[in-house]
């Protein structure tokens, strides 16, 4: 398919119908609500992994991934490839903020761990649907299906914040579910986008979009922190997709362009990139969800690394 024909398909999609399923008055226009909870741990945890089902027996049943900082002293730990995930390990002790991770077309939430274990070492739950029409082993794959993937991606919001009040699931009090990222690749940034709609719920407090872009109707409601990865050398979806998008961003946002990158490469360990999307990922999600002042000061020097990464902010000083 070509990249006019994939990005007016995504658009299309999206267009169609990204409203979320819950709803809350937020702060007036233009404000960004942070709450200061300190600093953000720096320590790395071990990785425990879930799986679990949203609505199993409904019309459209939701496998979840779950990454999570897990207790020390389990016979997994980091590796030279980074954190080998526990199978059901015990939780770490205390409540850790939330990412919700969205693939992209004909993907799984296991083709992205190296960046979500990444993510859960440092201290975030991150909970990845796998989407019933356009996972990898879709059997009636459909593109158009990613217009759905936005509600998809808040019934597992709805979904977690009943598990963590819960006294019968591990996960239960471990779970900030008042500090929500919404992050995703390509199809995946465009859900994360559609998410971003008017009377959005003000959980959802920051969003990183990968290789993707947004629609009319996105980024609206409660100002949101956005962060956009891009390569600028990307065959499927033109950098200037998402550089629109980041134009239209109504709170902070800021943008890492991989010069001579094209749509994905730099998530993989040892490509050139993959430490800067690392390093300034992990810290606008300590900054957005820790409200951690430091983590805010380090991203220009996260980003760093010219002629691998360009980095444009409108983020406060």
């Amino acid at each position: 398919m070509g990249v006019q024909r994939l990005v007016a398909a995504l658009s299309t999609a999206l267009l169609a119908g990204c409203g979320p399923a819950t709803a809350a008055a937020g702060p007036p226009p233009g404000t960004v609500r942070v709450v200061s909870f300190g600093h953000a741990p720096q320590r790395s945890w071990p990785v425990g992994v879930r799986q679990l089902t949203v609505d199993p027996d409904g019309p459209r049943p939701l496998p979840v991934t779950i990454w999570y900082p897990a207790a020390p002293g389990g016979p997994g730990g980091p590796s030279t490839t980074g954190p080998v995930p526990m199978a059901d390990a015990p939780v770490a002790t205390g409540r850790f903020p939330v990412v919700v991770y969205s693939h992209g077309l004909r993907s799984l939430p296991e083709l992205q761990a190296a960046l979500t274990t990444r993510w859960a070492a440092a201290g975030f739950v991150v909970a990845a649907p796998t989407y019933p029409r356009t996972n990898l082993r879709a059997p009636d794959f459909t593109r158009a299906d990613v217009r759905n993937q936005p509600a998809d991606g808040w019934r597992l919001i709805r979904h977690l914040v009943r598990l963590d009040a819960r006294h019968d699931d591990p996960l239960a009090g471990h779970l900030a579910v008042d500090r929500i990222a919404a992050a995703g690749h390509s199809a995946g940034g465009f859900t994360t986008a559609g998410m971003f709609t008017s009377g959005h719920s003000a959980r959802l407090r920051s969003g990183i979009v990968i290789a993707g872009g947004g629609l009319a109707g996105s980024f609206a409601g409660p100002p949101a922190p956005l962060l956009f990865v891009h390569g600028a050398a990307d065959p499927i979806v033109p950098e200037s997709v998402g550089r629109a998008a980041y134009a239209r961003a109504t709170g902070p946002a800021a943008f890492l362009s991989l010069p001579a990158q094209g749509h994905g490469e730099y998530l993989t360990p040892g490509h050139p990139g993959f430490a800067q999307v690392l390093a300034t990922t992990t810290d606008f999600l300590r900054w957005t969800l820790y409200a951690d002042p430091s983590a805010l000061h380090r991203l220009p020097a996260d980003a760093e690394g010219p002629p691998i990464t360009v980095f444009t902010s409108r983020l406060p000083r």
